[in-house]
């Protein structure tokens, strides 16, 4: 790659400048250009002049000391020149124990993504990966995919194109559109043969597919329903791939356990579409809902899980009497049979029911976090209807392109229902502005979004405001319309479990296991579960909880099926 299209990594150094540029050059050369200048008003005069040259900045990196200033005031200062680049504190390792106060504080005021010690030496193998990470991170959400895996042939303005490319941003899949007359995309057309409609994908895979859908995509990447083996039993099917079934897979597959998992969209569920989760144990420097997804697909399917994607559940119930008890989960034209199911199907966002709203979805309008229009919102006016975490990451991801992020939320206050955190961080992010106590009562656009009518639910009037993008991330309504009757839910439609199903629904006379549905055998975790914390880790955590239930289950069947000798769960 040639010096002009290389991102850069700017070093603003101090008395340790020679030895952070040397180290970084070795390292990130081949792929960036490494640059260092001496000063915090020599590296924001640098900085000008990249953007001014319309370099792309991936990373800029300042020494605690600077001959004029300090890192913290000069980070702070980076996002008013450029606001997607990646910025770190480099800190001598004999001040790091001093300094560890006012970094945090820094850090959690969002003058800077985070600090680490300056290399102690060759291979610092701790330096670079948070270096690395934070680069990957830039890479995914920031700069467009220098290498592709998958090409979508498209007229611009195409929404089904829109809805695949937002699909293959989920996934983790590198990809391009391609305008149907450029060279590349005449050969795939060719390819396709003569009557294939547009929108046309080349997967990964090489499979191409004509008037691709979202589910038809995602069926081509992981293996199609009809690939299901005739007959086979599995001892544990997974229904939905967010956070709680990818944990479930993961600890199922582990133990040796055949495990099925059914999804109908992209694997992540809502969390996949979050730009970063901050809060998740075990990432200091945060975690996009895309990297955790992929990272937990790819560990479930190591153990041995096997992934059905592009077609929802429709039905869940027994298996035939004169077959060994199990239960049977239909997807469109095909069925799977499971010892145990876990429903994991999360919850969906609710629709705003506004006046000309429906007919611009995908045409400014937007369901979920839509990490993949973030691009598209380059110095526009951006709203965010939703007063939780995904609404707070969304706008804080999306203020690092459009011109201006403002937050509607109906509540009083955005602390009601968002982590403190994500609060600070609004607040400390000077494009973003927050109307609380507000909702849109219309919108409308001449084929594209162009303006919102907002209303104060306090008595306050009505205003029109033009707006570019609506993101709409507001409450949620348990994706549970397609389960029978004999499955208890509360009144708002979420998963009973446990002694929360009232006792007159009790199985045998007995209150199902914890995580236990009132059909034995049949387990509901995470978001789709009443009274659930709405939490990613949470989500996570109930996944691999419902494993030992899992065991008991397929113990007592193996007794009913063999005798008490074969009661004994495996492990």
């Amino acid at each position: 790659m040639d010096d002009l299209h290389r991102p850069v990594i700017l070093v603003v150094g101090g008395e340790h400048a020679r030895e952070a540029e040397e180290e970084l050059r070795a390292r990130y050369d081949r792929d960036y250009r490494v640059e260092c200048v001496h000063g915090a008003a020599a590296g924001l005069e640098h900085l000008r002049t990249l953007v001014a040259d319309e370099a792309q900045v991936a990373m800029v990196l300042a020494e605690l000391r600077l001959p004029d200033g300090g890192a913290v005031d000069l980070l702070h200062q980076v996002p008013a020149v450029v606001s997607t680049a990646r910025r770190v504190a480099l800190v001598p390792v004999d001040e790091y124990a001093a300094a560890l106060d006012t970094l945090r504080a820094a850090a959690l005021r969002r003058d800077m993504d985070t600090f680490v010690a300056l290399p102690r030496g060759t291979r610092d193998e701790e330096f670079h990966i948070a270096l690395v990470e934070l680069l990957s991170e830039w890479g995914w959400s920031v700069a467009r995919p220098t290498v592709t895996a998958t090409e979508v042939v498209a007229a611009a303005g195409d929404r089904q194109a829109a809805a695949v490319h937002d699909l293959l941003e989920r996934l983790g899949i590198p990809n391009r559109r391609l305008d149907p007359d450029e060279d590349d995309a005449r050969a795939i057309l060719e390819e396709a043969g003569p009557d294939a409609e547009l929108p046309v994908v080349r997967a990964y895979n090489g499979r191409i597919l004509g008037a691709a859908t979202p589910g038809a995509v995602a069926e081509a990447m992981y293996g199609g329903f009809d690939d299901i083996p005739a007959g086979e039993i599995a001892d544990v099917v997974v229904v939905g791939a967010g956070p709680a079934g990818l944990a479930a897979a993961v600890y199922a597959a582990s133990e040796g356990l055949s495990t099925v998992v059914l999804e109908r969209d992209a694997i992540g569920g809502q969390a996949g579409s979050s730009s970063m989760i901050r809060n998740y144990l075990g990432f200091p420097r945060g975690i996009s809902g895309m990297r955790l997804a992929q990272r937990s697909r790819v560990q479930a399917g190591r153990f041995g899980a096997r992934f059905y994607t592009g077609r929802a559940a429709v039905r869940v119930g027994p298996g035939p009497d004169d077959e060994p008890e199990h239960h049977h989960v239909h997807v469109e034209g095909a069925q799977m049979c499971a010892r145990t199911v876990v429903l994991a199907t999360g919850a969906a966002y609710r629709r705003l029911d506004v006046p000309g709203l429906e007919g611009l979805v995908g045409a400014g309008v937007f369901y979920g976090a839509a990490t993949s229009m973030a691009r598209e919102m380059a110095d526009r006016d951006v709203y965010v209807v939703g007063g939780g975490n995904s609404a707070g990451q969304a706008a804080v991801h999306l203020a690092k392109f459009a011109g201006s992020v403002t937050v509607v939320v109906r509540r009083a206050d955005l602390a009601a229902a968002m982590s403190d955190y994500l609060v600070r961080e609004i607040a400390a992010t000077p494009t973003i502005s927050v109307r609380t106590s507000t909702v849109v009562t219309d919108a409308g656009g001449d084929g594209w979004l162009r303006w919102l009518r907002l209303a104060d639910r306090d008595g306050g009037g009505s205003v029109t405001v033009g707006a570019d993008g609506l993101f709409c991330l507001l409450g949620a309504e348990p994706d549970c319309g397609w389960l029978p009757p004999e499955l208890a839910r509360d009144e708002d439609g979420y998963v009973l479990t446990g002694r929360d199903v009232p006792r007159d629904r009790w199985p045998d006379g007995r209150p199902p296991a914890s995580l236990e549905t009132t059909v034995p055998g049949v387990f509901a975790v995470g978001d789709v579960r009443s009274g659930s914390m709405k939490r990613v880790a949470s989500a996570a955590g109930e996944g691999a909880s419902v494993l030992p239930l899992i065991h008991g289950h397929l113990a007592s069947l193996r007794e009913r099926e063999f005798g008490a000798s074969a009661a004994r769960p495996r492990r």
